[in-house]
Parts: structure tokens; C-alpha cells; sequence
């Protein structure tokens, strides 16, 4: 696989080695990130982040290593770390001749005098196991490597100062940590090292992203003592920091193992000959599915029994746990773009288990044994086109029965009204949804108790996927309860031409957003009417979505996704940034969203049958895979240009319909 690489170019200049970051994961939920540069600029960077009580209950453990190789009586830095005083020492990054993205393996390359050394970091599939490996590949006398851990014990979402005290116990290579709290025991193990005790503090760390969001930036770390490590001519030598009580001691072994499980993930796709982008992307969706313990029973009546072998998908890195919404959009670049209809499927069968009320969740608490919220209009109507997507993809004739039950539920409790207001009006057959104070669109933002955009009435993206919804269910329940899905086609009819009747805003190329909202028609360009066409069963078509499609095109389309306003609208934001408010109230008024993209390209190929010419859109992606999280796809892009990317280093539905899309389009025909 052709590598992502860089050399002293980005790795020598600050900046730019800072504002790229690197991000390998466990299928836990559990994860170790940071810097090109090596600074720990978030505070949800660290070696060693575990999922306690997969995927939730994340805690870092090991934050980072002080670094040093010694050749005869010189040291130099491998290390590099940043302070609340704005000096950076050391500064390792200044010996870095060269960066490879193996697949999603970060692999540094060091130039010290005549001598090469190779770290490389990655996770074990399944544990809670980090390994740093060091390698000698140039040079003919040994090195002496002095690693200083740099321990702490707390949630990755908090930040506390001098909080934690460890309890350290070390035995020759190996050392035991616990703080005595709750959390779960942790080691390091240098299985050809020696350890020598020390125990000090280490003081006021910065993270210098956390002080740009304007929230809390400074962290005190502990360091129990210093590995003291050798390396002859062509040895590989490794630290393992592992929360398991029985981790692979080989590291040989264990990066082998990671290295096969890429090559098997891109066999699965069948991507071997594909663009490089396809198969850079499969190994970036795999970072998204990871394990949950799920409901038994399959379906929304499922029983007390617990399977430990559920999926799910989180929605993004470095803070996001699961999402219905976004679980659902992403599913079928996720899974079924790669071969992973097994996968889809436990995915599938896990959010069917906890529909309530015809809701699929909205959201996943941080911590095991929460309720999730429901408060959302549209994930559920989003399973419905998933489940639509796996039957088309798999032939699991059991499963889509059992989806077939829940998409009744759904269906039928969204016809007779459920929770936040939402139901169907009966007297046009549209859907209406909120409430005063919930905001139930994906434009979800909030500023305390305040909407940013409430959008309550029949929004445009809600009322397309509404009549998908109906459409796709009478195609599902077609040969399996044919009544039903006689209902469906027909209340899916009249909601196709009360949209038209209703969205369509006479002498404007482009869609209401909302209707029948509390002050009336909202007619604001925004990019939620695309999906009037991008979804399987348009509501447009013919010269009327070709006309949308280039309307969005003049005033919302971007190198990387869709505006989420149009910049001529009062209260754009082009940019990003700033505080938790500034950027709440940017979140969906102009900033970019990458995942809307596909939808966007969809409709654009829907309207002109040119799909060479779709594809030519999503290529500006292979730029961006060597920027921000590497490899993987960015959340979202300032609405101004050159787009810089902000948000999630890796966002779910970013990477799933930049894959989904290309994957379509370059498909024999």
C-alpha cells in the first residue's frame, strides 16, 4: 500500500508537524494518539487510553514518554513536550528525517549522526495493550535508550492537575501501576529492559488545542523511573503499556498480527487492485467499529441475556462515543463498502434491540450501565434505509426478518405520534417533530438551553428520509406482509406530493427547509434539501433536480463537503474556532461537513449520469488524507476558504460516505 509519508519538509517545522496527528486503535474504543511532532497537544492524546467497559469508560494511563538515545557521550531527543510557559523541550522532533503511515501504523524515522532508528507504535486488536517498538536499521554500535514514562490515572475527557497518586511496584522490567481508586491496574513491561525507580512529578503540561477551544489546557504527569534499553546493529527492542492481565509479551509476534489484520481488512474488501484511496479509507473504517456488549433477543423485545460480541460504531476520534444517527448513516461505507456484512449486521441487530417507541437512540452515555437519550427525529428513520441497504448487499434472509418487525414499529409509531412531538400529520402525510428546548435534526447544537437552529415543524432532510423510509419498508415487507407494505406505498405516496406541494418555493431553483414551523416557512439555503435527491427514492427529479443540484453547487459546495449555510445568509460563520459558544454557533451555520459530501455527489450523479465527472469530486480527499488525523477523514472544514479542517481527527460518517461514493462510482457498470 502506497504509504503516507513525509520528510524532514513537515517533521522539522513545528507547525506543521503539530497539525498532524496520528491515531491507532483496539476495537475497544480504546486508542493511542498524538502528534507528527510528538507533543501531546489535546488533552485526549496518550499512548495508552483504554476502554474499560467497551466502548465506554475510556481512561488514560500512559500520557507519553520522555525519550533519549545515547551514542557515546552524546544524547539527543526523541521526545518532545510542551509547557504552560511555552518551552518545548526536548525537542525530538528535530531529529526526524523521515514519517511512514504503515497503513494506520505510525512509523517515525530518527537521524542520529551515522546511525538510523526506527520507532514504531500499535495497538493489539481486542486488548488494552499499546507496544512502542525502537529498531536499529542503520549503523554498526550499539545505542543506549533512556525512556521515561509519563504516567497518569483519569477519564480522558478531564484534566486535573496533581489529582492521582500512584501506587508503583517495579520487579527488574517491569512495573505495576495503581492509583487505589476504581480504575483498573496498569503495566509497563520492557521485556528486554531494565528498570530503575526514581518517582517524580513532572509539572504543567500544555495542550495547546484544548487552550484555543478556551477550556481548562494544563496537567501534571508522574514519572515512576527510566527503562534503560540497548539496541545492537538491526535489533528491535519495545515498551508494552497494557491495562490486561495476560498481554502477548512478543511484540514480534504482535505487530505481525496487526500488520496481517490490515492486509486481511483489504482483502475482505476486495480493494487489493483499488484506488489507494479505497484502500487507505477501508483501514480508517475499521477504526470506527469496535465492541459493545448488547441486548439479547435481536429485536426491540429482546431478553434479559447480554451478547459480548455486539458492534457498534463510534462516531468519531478523539471524544465521540456512538451516535444512532450517525451509526446508521455510516453503516453502509462502514461495513457493507468493505465486506463486513457480519458486522453490519451485529450493528443492525444491536440498535434494534433498544428501539423505544419507535426510536432508534440518539446517543450513548460515556460510562457503562447509562441509558441512552432518544431524542432524535431522524436515527431512526435512518435504520430503515440501513437495514434497506444491508438486504440489497447480503442475502441474510433471517436478519431482514427480524429488521422487518422493528421497521413496523418504527413506521406505525411514527404515523400515530411518539416521543418530542414527532409523528405523522395526518392531514398532508408529512412528518413533524420538536419541541421547544430538544433539538432532534443532525444540526443539533446547543448554547445552553438555547437551539442554535431548532428547526421544528417538517424539515426538508427529515420529510426525505421520511418517505424513504416508507418506500424502503414496502419493499422489505413486499412477500412478507404484503398488507402492510401496501399502507406504507400508500401513505408514502401522498407524503411525495404534499413535499412538493409544500417544499418547493415558487420562482427559487432551491427547497424550504422547514415548513409549518412555529413562525411560519423557513426558507433559509441549507444543505439538508440535497437529500430530496441523493436518497434511493428522490423526490425531485428531471430538470427539477438538476436545477437544485447546481443551486447547492453555486452556494454551498466546498473542496470537502457541503456549507451547512449558504455565506450570503444573516448570521454565517466561515470559520470555526474559538470557545465552546463561538464554535456551538458556528457548529451548523456555514462550518463544512465532510459526511455530506456523499450525499451531495450522489445527487450530482442521479442528476447528470456522469460519474466520472462525481468522482473527480471526491479526489481532492487524497490531499487531506496527509492532513490533520492522518490517514482518516476530518469532521468538519471552516466554511471559508482554504477549508482548514477542525473537529473530530476522524469522523465516522466523513470517512463511510467518501468511501461508500467512491467505491459506487468506480464500480463496473
Amino acid at each position: 500500500m502506497p504509504p503516507i509519508a513525509f520528510g524532514r519538509e513537515v517533521c522539522g517545522d513545528l507547525e506543521s508537524a503539530l497539525r498532524r496527528e496520528w491515531i491507532v486503535t483496539n476495537g475497544l474504543g480504546g486508542y493511542a494518539s498524538g502528534t507528527l511532532a510528538g507533543i501531546n497537544s489535546r488533552r485526549y492524546h496518550g499512548l495508552l487510553v483504554a476502554a474499560l467497559a467497551p466502548p465506554v469508560d475510556r481512561q488514560l494511563f500512559l500520557a507519553g514518554l520522555v525519550e533519549w538515545a545515547v551514542l557515546g557521550e552524546h544524547r539527543y531527543p526523541l521526545s518532545a513536550h510542551e509547557f504552560g510557559d511555552g518551552t518545548i523541550d526536548p525537542q525530538g522532533f528535530r531529529y526526524v528525517e523521515g514519517f511512514t503511515l504503515e497503513g494506520m501504523l505510525p512509523v517515525w524515522t530518527y537521524a542520529l549522526e551515522d546511525v538510523r532508528l526506527e520507532k514504531r507504535i500499535w495497538m493489539a486488536y481486542g486488548a488494552n495493550t499499546v507496544y512502542v517498538e525502537y529498531r536499529l536499521t542503520r549503523g554498526d554500535r550499539p545505542v543506549a535508550l533512556e525512556v521515561t514514562p509519563l504516567l497518569t490515572q483519569r477519564d480522558f475527557h478531564l484534566l486535573g492537575p496533581g489529582a492521582w497518586r500512584p501506587n508503583v511496584w517495579a520487579d527488574g522490567s517491569r512495573v505495576a501501576v495503581d492509583s487505589g481508586a476504581a480504575s483498573r491496574p496498569y503495566r509497563l513491561i520492557a521485556p528486554q529492559g531494565r528498570f530503575g525507580p526514581d518517582g517524580v512529578w513532572w509539572r504543567n503540561f500544555l495542550h495547546r488545542e484544548e487552550t484555543a477551544r478556551g477550556l481548562d489546557d494544563r496537567e501534571d504527569l508522574y514519572a515512576p523511573g527510566v527503562f534503560d534499553i540497548t539496541l545492537g546493529p538491526g535489533e528491535s527492542r519495545a515498551l508494552i503499556a497494557t491495562a490486561e492481565d495476560d498481554p502477548d509479551l512478543s511484540p514480534a509476534r504482535a505487530l505481525a498480527a496487526a500488520q496481517d489484520r490490515q492486509r486481511m481488512l483489504v482483502r475482505r474488501a476486495r480493494a487489493e487492485n483499488a484506488d489507494p484511496v479505497v484502500r487507505q479509507l477501508t483501514l480508517a473504517a475499521d477504526q470506527f467499529i469496535v465492541r459493545r456488549e448488547t441486548p439479547g433477543g435481536g429485536t426491540s423485545a429482546g431478553g434479559d441475556a447480554r451478547s459480548p460480541d455486539g458492534r457498534t460504531a463510534l462516531a468519531g476520534y478523539h471524544w465521540f462515543n456512538d451516535w444512532g444517527r450517525d451509526a446508521m448513516i455510516a453503516l453502509p461505507g462502514l461495513t457493507l463498502s468493505t465486506g463486513r456484512h457480519d458486522d453490519a449486521a451485529a450493528i443492525l441487530r444491536g440498535f434494534a434491540a433498544i428501539v423505544r417507541d419507535g426510536l432508534v437512540p440518539n446517543n450513548f452515555p460515556d460510562r457503562a450501565g447509562a441509558e441512552p437519550t432518544y431524542n432524535t427525529a431522524d436515527a431512526s428513520l435512518w435504520f430503515i434505509l440501513a437495514a434497506g441497504a444491508y438486504d440489497e448487499a447480503a442475502d441474510d434472509v433471517r436478519l431482514v426478518d427480524e429488521m422487518c418487525r422493528v421497521v413496523r414499529e418504527i413506521i406505525d409509531r411514527h404515523v400515530t405520534g411518539t416521543r418530542y412531538g414527532i409523528g405523522m400529520d395526518a392531514r398532508d402525510g408529512l412528518l413533524r417533530a420538536g419541541e421547544p428546548g430538544v433539538q432532534l435534526t443532525w444540526m443539533d447544537a446547543k448554547v445552553g438551553d438555547a437551539v442554535i437552529t431548532p428547526r421544528i415543524g417538517k424539515p426538508v432532510e427529515i420529510n426525505a428520509l421520511w418517505y424513504n423510509a416508507l418506500r424502503t419498508a414496502a419493499v422489505l415487507l413486499t412477500g412478507r406482509d404484503d398488507d402492510a407494505a401496501a399502507r406504507y406505498d400508500l401513505l408514502a405516496g401522498r407524503a411525495r406530493a404534499s413535499f412538493r406541494a409544500r417544499f418547493v418555493v415558487p420562482g427559487r431553483e432551491t427547497l424550504a427547509d422547514v415548513v409549518d414551523g412555529p413562525d411560519g416557512d423557513d426558507v433559509t439555503v441549507r444543505a439538508n434539501q440535497i437529500f430530496a435527491v441523493s436518497l434511493p427514492f428522490p423526490l425531485l427529479d428531471g430538470p427539477a433536480a438538476a436545477a437544485l443540484v447546481r443551486a447547492v453547487a453555486r452556494t454551498l459546495l466546498t473542496t470537502y463537503g457541503l456549507r451547512s449555510l449558504a455565506p450570503a445568509a444573516p448570521g454565517y460563520h466561515g470559520t470555526y474556532a474559538g470557545d465552546l459558544v463561538s464554535r456551538d454557533r458556528a457548529y451548523h451555520e456555514g462550518t463544512v461537513w465532510g459526511w455530506l459530501i456523499g450525499p451531495y455527489v450522489d445527487a450530482y450523479y442521479r442528476a447528470t449520469g456522469d460519474a466520472a465527472a462525481a468522482l473527480e469530486l471526491l479526489r481532492p480527499f487524497a490531499h487531506h488524507l496527509r492532513d490533520a488525523g492522518l490517514g482518516t477523514i476530518s469532521e468538519i472544514f471552516d466554511g471559508d476558504p482554504p477549508h482548514r479542517p477542525r473537529g473530530c481527527i476522524a469522523q465516522a460518517w466523513s470517512v463511510a460516505e467518501v468511501l461508500r461514493v467512491w467505491r459506487k462510482l468506480s464500480a463496473p457498470r
